[in-house]
């Protein structure tokens, strides 16, 4: 994954990456095989709560649970050096390792 983004799409299963050739295809497939197996566990150990849910929608509630901490682990080492202009309206500067001063990670 490249970027924040992107990762947000391989998470929810949308990767538009085809890859570059077979052995990348092919690493896309079982690490989208491995996402569907992950997920899969989730929902069978949360029935009560998850149960009528879809795998993709599965995907989008854990993605919304857990996106800051999953810009935390890419982030750990930036050391607040990485800035954009980008942070929620487009007028403020995202700093503390990329977070915005709300705490969340932007959203470009």
């Amino acid at each position: 994954a490249r970027s924040f983004a992107d990762t947000f799409d391989i998470v929810r299963g949308r990767d538009l990456f085809l890859g570059y050739n077979e052995r990348d295809r092919e690493k896309k497939r079982k690490l989208q095989d491995n996402l569907e197996k992950i997920f899969g566990n989730i929902q069978d150990k949360n029935r009560g709560k998850l149960g009528a849910l879809s795998l993709d929608e599965i995907r989008e509630y854990w993605w919304a649970l857990n996106r800051k901490e999953v810009w935390k682990a890419l982030t750990c080492d930036a050391h607040g050096t990485y800035f954009r202009f980008t942070c929620s309206e487009g007028e403020s500067i995202a700093h503390n390792k990329c977070t915005c001063v709300s705490g969340d990670p932007p959203t470009y």
